[in-house]
């Protein structure tokens, strides 16, 4: 797995938590919520916690 952040990853992370949700975050961004989805969990595998609440 890359190991490196990437900026929409980050950006998309930033939306999902300003917004309160990843649908309405992904509509924002112009992504599909599977998309947005995948960023954030990569995110949290990454730095090893949960970052939103499911």
């Amino acid at each position: 797995m890359n190991k490196t952040l990437g900026l929409s990853a980050l950006r998309s992370f930033v939306v999902v938590a300003d917004i309160g949700g990843v649908t309405a975050a992904a509509g924002k961004l112009n992504l599909t919520q599977s998309a947005v989805s995948m960023q954030i969990k990569r995110l949290e595998t990454l730095l090893g916690r949960q970052l939103i609440a499911r």
